[in-house]
């Protein structure tokens, strides 16, 4: 029998313990290690530093599951500085995590960096991968699935298995030298291949690809259903995917179940992630070709800038064999692929993270509250550099983060001055930002008047994509605009003469990135933040500042030397948890004797 004694101790024991575990109560968390660093790889047969994840590359895929809170430890260990972006996260109300110069410094080399970030109302297919330095063009890149949770249904039957494929244009400079180029004024020039997967292609013919080349084989069952996920982590080229002899069965973009259909291929943007159900209903007399290979190009020129990975069936009983699968044949004309593009619908009876269905939010009888026309142009002489803009500005990032400067009331880092429109005069370099209205229903339209494809991304957001055409955009282009069934996502082509229009609610605050995808561009200015404030703050709108912020530009002062057990503490938390449990376990054993 306890004694009272012990009745005391076991009960304030079971508060303390209460007390230290409140941070674990609710959604689950789920935790990461991540060592960057460089590794040598071959993947077009040249030997050259890349950047891996654990020794990886591409990087692991993060699985995890809506709502869930992410933890993610990383150590520097590359010879420069680091900063990750979650690629289509929204971080809702926690842009100090999002991982880009205008809302973090970056993590010095050899240093550790704990990110924590709540995959809030979310699901479907994004990619993570370094944000400054050009980096991405070495690697560091992976993949991001965000589950359904089990009470929400999916719009389709379980596939039997789930599989990432990161696709994209590669170059056999690393990203130092690559820099090196696009800082001198010249352009980066055709690129060297297309890995699948982090590898080069498979030898189907014998003259276009050299011996000895590793590339991706991807074991299925046949008879099965899997879900295929794909991102185009590349730097600048549209790539088109594609397997032989299997449909497509387009599932989900972006975070947004789409309106299933097939397609015997589709082109995936740099930047953009689809999700396809694959059926493996072909005669495994032999192995099937795995395509992506460049668009808007021509092919005969470009032979050598595709991938090629396998689709093996188990009880498969030959190599692939044979010429690829064929592209669409249309170099000069892009109607094809534009069509496609404006194919791909909001499937607004399923639902997405939440159980009411993804068409219960009526964008199109939403009033805009305000319209941005941002036009870009291709580069062009800034101030004596070879630069790219939006509206004539070029954008120069300050060396103190603008979210920063807001929490410490710094002025003259930034400006909210950033153009509704076009300027008319020559173009400058400044740090000029969108003043987005909280709550606000934005209106926002991209005229590509570049000759090469872009995408273009926005952090903090889903966007419809409502509208796109050749041409030069008009209010008359409303009425083409979809208001129904505009598919929701966080990345959109813009056609080269053409525009593409979205609308956006800005019920996110924080400070977001706008910009170019196509690496180069983005690199040479091409972007700008929307800062979105809600004047009565509040931790229901934005988390406060993280206890590990690192301090950079004018509030380097207060930057710290690192506590290495601080910056892992995160992920000790785990641990922790643990240990609080057996202490508690051991004591009700004790009490009770």
């Amino acid at each position: 029998m306890a004694s009272s004694s012990s009745w005391s101790f076991l009960i304030t024991l079971i508060c303390i313990f209460l007390f230290m575990g409140l941070s674990f109560a609710g959604d689950p968390f789920k935790f990461f290690n991540f060592e960057v660093s460089y590794i040598d790889a071959s993947p077009l047969g040249v030997s050259q530093q890349v950047i891996a994840i654990n020794g990886k590359f591409p990087g692991p895929t993060m699985n995890v599951t809506t709502n869930d809170n992410v933890v993610v430890n990383v150590r520097n260990k590359l010879d420069e500085e680091l900063l990750l972006h979650w690629s289509g996260v929204q971080q809702k109300r926690s842009t100090w995590q999002d991982g880009l110069p205008g809302t973090n410094c970056p993590i010095p080399p050899k240093w550790n960096w704990t990110y924590q970030f709540q995959v809030k109302d979310q699901i479907g297919s994004f990619f993570y991968f370094p944000s400054l330095h050009f980096q991405r063009a070495s690697g560091g890149f992976g993949g991001i699935t965000i589950n359904n949770r089990e009470e929400i249904p999916i719009p389709f039957d379980m596939p039997y298995d789930d599989i990432t494929i990161m696709i994209g244009d590669w170059y056999t400079r690393n990203h130092t030298s690559l820099r090196s180029t696009l800082l001198a004024g010249k352009d980066l020039g055709k690129p060297d291949g297309v890995l699948i997967n982090g590898k080069g292609p498979y030898r189907y013919n014998d003259t276009i690809v050299p011996d000895g080349i590793d590339y991706e084989t991807i074991t299925v069952h046949p008879g099965k259903t899997y879900r295929i996920r794909v991102s185009n982590v590349g730097i600048s080229t549209s790539l088109n995917f594609r397997i032989q002899n299997h449909n497509l069965l387009l599932a989900e973009a972006e975070g947004s179940y789409t309106v299933q259909q097939n397609y015997t291929s589709l082109d995936i943007h740099v930047g953009q992630s689809y999700s396809f159900l694959v059926s493996m209903d072909q005669n495994a007399s032999s192995d099937y070709y795995i395509v992506a290979s460049a668009r808007f190009v021509n092919q005969s020129q470009w032979q050598r800038v595709t991938g090629v990975g396998i689709l093996k069936y188990t009880n498969s009983k030959g190599k692939a064999h044979g010429p690829l699968p064929e592209p669409p044949q249309d170099e000069f004309d892009k109607t094809f692929s534009m069509n496609q593009a404006r194919s791909i619908r909001w499937n607004v009876t399923a639902s997405g993270a939440r159980p009411n269905p993804q068409g219960s939010f009526r964008y199109g009888s939403i009033n805009v509250t305000e319209i941005y026309v941002v036009q870009n142009t291709p580069p062009q002489m800034v101030d004596g550099k070879r630069r790219t803009t939006l509206n004539g500005i070029s954008f120069v990032n300050p060396k103190t983060p603008i979210r920063l400067a807001d929490q410490y009331k710094l002025k003259g880092v930034y400006k909210l001055d950033f153009p509704k429109a076009p300027l008319t005069g020559p173009p400058k370099m400044e740090t000029s930002i969108i003043n987005g209205t909280y709550r606000g229903f934005m209106e926002v339209i991209l005229q590509n008047n570049d000759t090469k494809m872009h995408t273009y991304h926005m952090s903090g957001y889903a966007f419809f994509v409502v509208g796109m055409d050749f041409g030069v955009w008009s209010n008359n282009s409303r009425g083409t605009y979809n208001k129904w069934d505009g598919i929701a996502r966080t990345t959109t082509q813009v056609f080269p003469g053409a525009w593409t229009a979205i609308l956006v609610s800005l019920d996110n605050v924080g400070v977001w990135n706008l910009r170019t995808e196509n690496l180069d561009s983005w690199f040479l200015g091409q972007e700008t933040y929307i800062r979105v404030v809600n004047s009565e703050p509040t931790n229901k709108t934005e988390l406060p500042m993280p206890d590990n912020a690192l301090f950079c530009g004018q509030l380097g002062k207060l930057q710290k030397p690192q506590d290495i057990s601080y910056a892992t503490s995160m992920r000790g938390n785990e641990s922790k948890f643990s240990f609080m449990m057996m202490v508690l376990v051991s004591a009700i054993f004790v009490v009770f004797q």
